[in-house]
């Protein structure tokens, strides 16, 4: 039987895709085509000037090492001739990953990322030649998949749907790679990063981290060219693992570090107390109320599974050469003190398993310094969760807890 040539194509060329799915496609060798769409015309331009190809600079234990990608085709999905050359490469597409900076964008602009797809995907049901495809979305949203299904499917004819549903696929995705596009000229310059290409003031600079989980794969007989991915029947105790274990403790530890004059995450490593303490609220904390509810799902569910998590992770967030600065670490508080998000939900799930997250109190009270607000701690938090539901006082705990870490914050005790 021949094999059916692979196509990859990607939306956004930002430092997920570049450094993410595209970089992978690539490293694979399983494709014979590498496509990317992006509306910045000077980004797609420089790329076309390189021939197609870019660098990554890639942050190992040891230090940086510079990648090339080779062979990508970009195209601007808002010139004309571009997007019907984006259209055909969909159509033959076995594989597309979208990654942009949110499920917003899903259906913005014209021509959409999703109209793009549905008709990408109408097409294949018509013709016996092209192959079916799954879609990766890397939007950092626990139901991007569904999300963009949705706006897929108002996109296509009701007849088509059932075929369409049958001859592909669109995974959530848990990404725990940490990766950014650094656009400071004199920080290039300092770091001796490769540019993206030599004529653009940008460098995509990634960890080598690749274990990226992904929704199980229910197309029959479909084998993917991105083999690193790992497939999982359900994502969402991954997810959680994610937002309440990794994202949480990374934004608690850049919430302290700011308040003692730090400018990257790395200068974290040297402050054994911080740490420590980061470690504990990792494991006693988060970690505890996830390991309770997620037992028996996933040996990372375990005792042991999750203190091996947690230490990968602090050796992996604090890693020098990442170069993580700790303003991009504290950028939106507000977001990061929402009720579901990584500092409050952590605290709520917690609470819900019975344990007292006064780590993340303290996380949560320095973030909320950054406001600059002079109004209390309760008053502002009110604020910020005006229509949060409270069951068994809820609401209060958290107000009383983040009060009495304020306070603790005053005597520069962690």
């Amino acid at each position: 039987m021949t094999a059916v040539p692979k196509t990859f194509v990607g939306f956004g060329f930002g430092a997920i895709q570049g450094g993410l799915f595209l970089y992978e496609a690539f490293r694979s060798g399983k494709f014979e085509r590498l496509v990317v769409a992006e509306v910045v015309p000077d980004l797609v331009a420089a790329v076309r000037r390189a021939k197609g190809c870019y660098r990554v600079n890639v942050a190992t234990r040891t230090g940086i090492e510079v990648r090339e990608v080779r062979g990508v085709e970009i195209f601007n999905s808002t010139v004309p001739a571009d997007e019907r050359a984006l259209a055909q490469a969909l159509a033959a597409a076995t594989e597309i990953a979208t990654a942009l900076p949110s499920v917003e964008f899903f259906q913005r602009g014209e021509p959409s990322v999703a109209g793009l797809i549905a008709r990408a995907m109408q097409t294949k049901t018509a013709r016996r030649d092209l192959p079916p495809c799954i879609v990766y979305t890397a939007e950092n949203h626990n139901h991007a998949a569904e999300i963009l299904q949705a706006k897929c499917d108002q996109a296509l004819d009701a007849a088509a749907r059932p075929a369409v549903r049958r001859s592909s696929q669109i995974l959530n995705t848990v990404i725990g790679k940490m990766s950014g596009m650094v656009t400071d000229p004199d920080e290039i310059a300092v770091d001796g990063l490769a540019r993206l290409v030599d004529d653009f003031p940008r460098a995509l600079l990634v960890e080598e981290f690749n274990r990226i989980l992904i929704t199980r794969i229910e197309l029959p007989g479909f084998r993917r060219g991105i083999e690193v991915f790992i497939e999982k029947p359900d994502l969402l105790p991954f997810e959680e693992a994610k937002l309440y274990g990794h994202n949480a403790v990374h934004a608690l530890i850049g919430y302290l570090i700011q308040r003692r004059g730090h400018r990257f995450m790395s200068e974290a490593a040297g402050d054994l107390p911080l740490m420590a303490f980061a470690r504990e609220a990792f494991l006693e904390e988060s970690g505890a109320a996830l390991v309770a509810r997620h037992r028996g799902v996933d040996p990372l569910f375990t005792p042991a599974g999750y203190q091996a998590y947690a230490d990968d992770l602090l050796a992996r967030m604090t890693n020098p050469y990442l170069r993580d600065h700790t303003e991009r670490i504290i950028r939106d508080p507000r977001r990061k003190l929402a009720w579901e998000d990584r500092l409050i939900g952590t605290m709520r799930f917690a609470l819900d398993a019975g344990i007292t997250p006064r780590r993340f109190a303290l996380g949560a009270a320095a973030a909320l310094e950054t406001l600059g607000s002079p109004k209390s701690a309760a008053d502002q938090l009110q604020e910020l969760w005006p229509a949060a539901d409270e069951p068994s006082g809820r609401k209060a705990q958290l107000i009383r807890l983040i009060t009495e870490a304020q306070a603790k914050l005053k005597t520069e005790q962690t």
